[in-house]
């Protein structure tokens, strides 16, 4: 027997006895990697070794040896550590209480031997073979689990050292690729890592450490678990905002919208929380719309898994901040995506899996064997769609500041479709579906803001819960500002819910049409004016929506009698047909047909995406906001071209020139109506 072996049984009989309820292998065990890790580098001789079918078998390496005579306790040293640390990691790979256990004593000496005599002695790093030292951070992984022994490794000063260690690692496997053992080093740090962050208190060690950079450079690892260990690490940090604030230094979007655009559903899920976290953020947003992240957002936007759509909806929140980005939104088909959300008809899925759990997985080498679609009950399924419908509600609310978005919104039976959702639920989730009407009432009170829509919401609510509703104020975000109201709409009596469910029925633009005229199907009346109405109208066996003007020839204007009135028809109908002929300019509203029918004039006209520049001026008083002259002159000059075209190329006067029929569309596109 080598005379470690020797000095080994001498150790152990001068110990204590064993705690109380441990076996005897066990505990010689334990006492025996103590001793083993406790010998310094200095005195070990360092050979090659691996492993194979989980029998160790050694290689000599030259340079570690002197003599002939210390290979054999050299390489007996190395080998024995090794497997001792195997049998470590496979004895406790389910415990998680190592500071409660009858030999947490002994724990707590070999984790401290593991720190000073391994992870921090730079000469024993430099020297010892990689399987080693995996062996090493995999007994650290498993005693890191516990939060007594994340203590330890910061006051041991070992984060540090796991922190340089881990760039240099990273910094080799990303520059020439899979070296032998270096991905299953880094999951087992980005672990470590992970766990540190969980808890608030200790994130900035990770901070202070340097480790965030690397985990923000390992996002361009091509492992898939190298990736995700670097992905929860990230999450747990960015749950602080002075690591947000540190991380979001960094470039990082870029590398994140690819994961979303490119990977699985697993790694989409990661990140989409990763930057729904950092949003909070302005460089991170910057960074978004540098890089052109909305089209990848919104793509995203067709899942049907509740989790990333759920942190993919809190991104759009935050970055339609931006009114560029606001009207990106809006030009991708952002609002609509959003509303088709909210209409409940998609099939969705969820999970329990939570950013530990998957940590562990991850680690364990489990992760591609997590069902990460397990079947939820009906009531947790419940809680996560009003969790994802109050997001929506939320992007909503932001995106209606954009009067063209709300205007958008409206076409698009945004406002049924968002206030189905206050109707009460007699779930039991209350408290979630209580939050979701506050959510669905803030998006509503922010659409009522906008002056045209005001003459919807008179009829859809009570008067007494309208008044409510109304002195809550314009724009106002803070959603504790809406539990009155919740309040009471949820106390009405059943007949006067039901009222309002009938009400809230008769906004929706879907219904069957209101009447037909002609081969005209109309849907909802868009307003009045000094000679008539204007209604939204699809004519039969098509798609495309269009503007109606019906005019009553009865009007004082047209004339006194029967003669005049016929005349002036006569007159307009020849000046309709002149202008449907030829009227060809861009901030012009296109004619398409007009006709008679039962002593009432009907005009068929381009129906116009946009919004009354009357309205414009309105919304930005109630902001206390101003026109930038440079919009100003925008809109000036194409008033001024619309103007100059009817009156000296087409010899046309207007005659009815006001802010109400100067339309804004996208981009602030005028058309005169």
């Amino acid at each position: 027997m080598p005379d470690q072996d020797k000095k080994l049984k001498s150790t152990e009989k001068a110990t204590d006895k064993k705690p109380h309820g441990i076996s005897m292998r066990d505990y010689s065990d334990l006492k025996r990697l103590q001793s083993l890790l406790n010998v310094q580098s200095s005195r070990q001789q360092l050979p090659a070794i691996c492993f194979e079918s989980g029998q160790t078998s050694v290689t000599r390496a030259p340079q570690n040896v002197k003599s002939n005579e210390q290979k054999p306790r050299g390489q007996w040293q190395e080998r024995t550590e090794a497997a001792e640390l195997e049998n470590f990691s496979v004895t406790y790979k389910n415990e998680r209480s190592f500071s409660k256990h009858p030999k947490h004593k002994l724990f707590q000496e070999i984790f401290t031997a593991l720190v000073k005599n391994r992870l921090s002695c730079r000469s024993w790093v430099n020297q010892a073979p990689s399987i080693h030292f995996l062996r090493v951070l995999i007994c650290l992984r498993l005693l890191i689990r516990d939060p007594c022994y994340q203590e330890m490794l910061h006051s041991l000063g070992g984060i540090e050292n796991l922190a340089q260690y881990m760039e240099t690692v990273a910094s080799g496997y990303l520059d020439y690729g899979e070296e032998q053992h270096n991905v299953d080093k880094l999951v087992n740090m980005t672990y470590i890592f992970q766990k540190l962050a969980a808890v608030k208190d200790q994130r900035e060690w990770v901070i202070a450490s340097g480790a965030y950079k690397t985990l923000v450079n390992l996002l361009s690892a091509r492992d898939s678990n190298v990736l995700l260990g670097a992905l929860l690490a990230l999450t747990s940090l960015a749950e602080s905002p002075e690591c947000r604030e540190k991380i979001s230094e960094l470039t990082i979007v870029e590398n994140l919208l690819v994961i979303l655009h490119e990977y699985d559903l697993l790694s989409k899920r990661l990140t989409a929380e990763l930057l729904r976290l950092l949003c909070a953020e302005s460089q991170i947003k910057e960074q978004v719309k540098m890089h052109e992240g909305v089209p990848v957002l919104l793509s995203l936007l067709h899942s049907d898994h509740i989790k990333l759509l759920w942190s993919v909806v809190w991104i759009l929140v935050q970055v339609c901040e931006d009114p560029e980005t606001s009207a990106e939104i809006r030009i991708w088909g952002g609002i609509k995506q959003l509303l088709h959300i909210l209409q409940g008809e998609r099939n969705l899925v969820s999970d329990r899996s939570s950013v530990g759990s998957l940590s562990s997985a991850n680690a364990a080498g489990r992760i591609q064997h997590l069902h990460l679609s397990d079947d939820l009950s009906s009531d947790e399924m419940q809680e996560n769609t009003f969790s994802l419908q109050a997001a929506c509600c939320a992007a909503i609310t932001e995106l209606v500041l954009n009067e063209t978005n709300a205007y958008q919104v409206v076409q698009a039976n945004g406002i049924y479709t968002i206030a189905k959702l206050i109707l009460p639920k007699k779930e039991r989730n209350a408290e979630k579906a209580n939050l979701l009407q506050c959510y669905a009432f803030r998006a509503l009170r922010f659409l009522f803001s906008m002056e045209r829509n005001r003459h919807v919401f008179k009829r859809l609510f009570p008067t007494d819960l309208f008044e409510v509703f109304i002195d809550i104020g314009h724009y106002v975000r803070d959603i504790r500002a809406y539990e009155e109201l919740v309040s009471k709409l949820n106390l009405l009596k059943e007949d006067e819910l039901k009222q309002v469910a009938e009400s809230i029925e008769s906004t929706n633009q879907n219904k069957a049409p209101i009447k037909h005229i002609r081969n005209y199907a109309i849907l909802e009346h868009l307003g009045s004016g000094a000679f008539g109405s204007v209604y939204k109208v699809r004519k039969h066996n098509g798609q495309n929506l269009l503007a109606m003007k019906e005019v009553n020839l009865h009007s004082p204007a047209f004339g006194k009698d029967k003669k005049d009135r016929d005349s002036s028809v006569k007159n307009i109908v020849s000046e309709l047909t002149i202008i449907k002929e030829q009227l060809y300019h861009p901030n012009v509203v296109r004619y398409y047909r007009t006709f008679l029918e039962n002593d009432r004039l009907y005009i068929v006209m381009e129906l116009i995406e946009g919004v009354p520049l009357g309205e414009h001026f309105h919304s930005l008083k109630e902001k206390q906001q101003q026109f930038t002259e440079e919009r100003i002159w925008h809109i000036f000059i194409q008033l001024c071209l619309a103007l100059r075209y009817l009156h000296k190329e087409k010899r046309i006067v207007h005659r009815d020139l006001t802010p109400n029929n100067v339309m804004l569309g996208d981009k602030d596109k005028v058309t005169i109506s």
